[in-house]
Parts: structure tokens; sequence; C-alpha cells
């Protein structure tokens, strides 16, 4: 005890007398509470990364919401406009539950009628579609995904314009088929597909994927084209629930010519 007692004491003398000692035992000081303090930043930042990602959402629906309302992307309004988007035109909503693997697959969200959220509203996140809202209740909503082989969605190239029917084969996760294409179509690998101006569910020009394979049909004789899509549909997160304005006056115009043929 003794020794380590000398030994403590000729060390504090020898650090207070030698400025070269002295300055790395600081150094080395500062190293540990360095290491100690970016470790305990990380631990805070992991345990905020949720409250980070809702934050995230709320500002990306915001904007989403200027793009949606604005046809000119040109004029843009500053961020202090943003009050003028309704709430209920988008909706930010979590997945709670997600199938992938049968042929018709369903999500449940985490948002319904209180949110403001009804049947045939389109759901969408950062990456691309995700599907359309099926049923609702107070609290909750189901989504059919654009994984399933029953319900296509209008779509198209998004360099010319050519429009198909995007559906799913049911084989592979990852993508989707656009169908009834027609041959005169310029298509080639890598092209990007986007949701068409015939969509009611969806507004136009929102991301699906990108060409990975383009046959022909052999009974149609159109094209059918492989679809790689931007979302990975087995792992999602926050979505955006998003409403047509314009669609109840569409459909009821439509409705009135169907009635007249």
């Amino acid at each position: 005890m003794l020794f380590l007692l000398l030994l403590l004491i000729s060390l504090l003398l020898t650090i207070q007398s030698h400025s070269y000692h002295r300055s790395k035992i600081i150094s080395s000081a500062n190293f540990f509470t360095g290491g100690a303090y970016e470790m305990t930043n990380n631990i805070e930042g992991y345990f905020n990364l949720k409250i980070q990602n809702e934050e995230l959402a709320k500002e990306n629906a915001r904007l989403k919401g200027l793009l949606f309302n604005i046809k000119d992307s040109t004029k843009i309004p500053n961020l202090d406009s943003i009050k003028g988007v309704k709430k209920i035109d988008i909706v930010i909503a979590k997945v709670i539950k997600n199938s992938y693997s049968s042929q018709v697959n369903f999500l449940t969200l985490d948002s319904g009628s209180n949110q403001g959220v009804q049947p045939e509203m389109g759901v969408i996140n950062s990456l691309g579609i995700v599907g359309e809202i099926e049923n609702v209740s107070p609290k909750y909503s189901t989504v059919l995904s654009i994984l399933n082989t029953e319900s296509p969605i209008n779509a198209k190239i998004k360099k010319s314009n050519h429009i198909g029917s995007l559906t799913w084969n049911g084989k592979n996760t990852g993508f989707v088929q656009l169908v009834d294409v027609p041959r005169l179509a310029s298509v080639k690998k890598g092209d990007t597909i986007v949701t068409g101006a015939q969509s009611t569910i969806f507004p136009e020009n929102i991301n699906i994927g990108s060409i990975e394979k383009i046959y022909i049909d052999n009974q149609t004789h159109f094209y059918t084209i492989d679809v790689k899509l931007f979302n990975d549909m087995t792992s999602l997160g926050h979505v955006y629930i998003i409403k047509n304005k314009d669609r109840d006056e569409i459909n009821n115009l439509e409705k009135k010519s169907q009635k007249n043929e």
C-alpha cells in the first residue's frame, strides 16, 4: 500500500513538473472522455430514431401535399405556405402488418376513418406506390397491396407516355408486370414506370419501378414488361395515404356516360 501511495505521488510530481508528460495525460484523458461521449451520443441517437423518423414522415407528407396540389413544379411556394394544404389530402400511417406470400396480399395500417381515411384511397411511400385502401375502421385500415393478381393499376412508361395495366403474376415480390403495352411503344431496360393519368386512385407520375425484361405476349401480341419495384414490399414502415380530390367528380361523370351508352 505504501509503495502504491509513493508511486502515485511520484507520478503526480512528474506530471506537474514536465509539460510533455502533462500534455500526454491530457490527450489520453480527452481520448477516453471523447469516446465515452460519442458512445453516449450514439445510444441517445438510436433511441431517438423513432421520433426522427416520424418527423421526417410528417415533413415528407407536407412536401408531397404541395407537389400533388401544384401542377407546375416551378411554382412551389416556400414552406410557410404549406398550411394551405388540407390535412385530409395526405394522411401519415404506419404499417403494422404486411403479407406478401399469397396471391392477394394485404397490409394493415394504424390510421382509419378518424384520420380521414376512406376506401379507394391510394397508398404510397417515398419510393413509390404501395397499394389501395380497401376496408376502414375508426382507427385502422387495410390496404390491397400491389402484390395482388386481381386488381390492375393504370401505369405508363415515363419517357414515352405509353400506357398499360400493372398487375402481378404472383411469383416474385420484387417484380410486377406491365401488360397490354402496344408494340409501337419505345421501351428499353432501365426505363422508369410511373402511374398513369387514367388512374383515379393515384396522382399521375408516382414512381413504381424500372423495366427489367421485355417480351411479347403470344396471345395478345402486346408487350409484357417485367418491372423491378423501387419499393421493397417485404419491408415497409411509414406510408402516405392520399386522396384524389377529383375522383368523385370523374366517377360521377363516367357513370353518366355509361348510362347513355
